[in-house]
């Protein structure tokens, strides 16, 4: 991951739904699949990964990737996050939901750091 000053992406609440469907593409602009939907962190209410879809259309599915140091275009959301490690991060089917013992595995794919919200509840939850 890129560890330049990148600002941090902020969305407003209601342009969430908006960016569905939008191109997702790495530092160096490869295009990795189209937005599918935001999860944001219970803790703070803020955007923390996306799900993006990826696969040929009879397989697709839905890999997450953080938002950190993500940046809004005309027409895109570019990651700080090369493409090659996104597609290999954990998935879940396009009308699937993420179970909350999986959560884990996607904060390890990235090597970030994972704690259960403070009563032992869900860390993300889709928007």
């Amino acid at each position: 991951m890129p560890t330049d000053s990148r600002r941090l992406l902020m969305f407003e609440a209601g342009d969430i739904r908006e960016w569905r469907g939008h191109d997702v593409v790495d530092a160096d602009r490869h295009k990795i699949g189209t937005l599918e939907s935001v999860y944001v962190d219970t803790a703070t209410d803020q955007p923390s990964f996306a799900t993006v879809t990826v696969g040929l259309p009879t397989r697709r599915r839905l890999v997450f990737v953080p938002l950190a140091h993500s940046r809004v275009g005309p027409g895109h959301l570019q990651v700080a996050w090369p493409k090659s490690r996104v597609k290999k991060a954990p998935a879940i089917d396009t009308d699937g939901i993420l179970p909350a013992e999986d959560e884990a595995a996607i904060f390890a794919h990235y090597e970030l750091d994972y704690a259960p919200a403070a009563g032992g509840e869900r860390r993300l939850a889709r928007r």
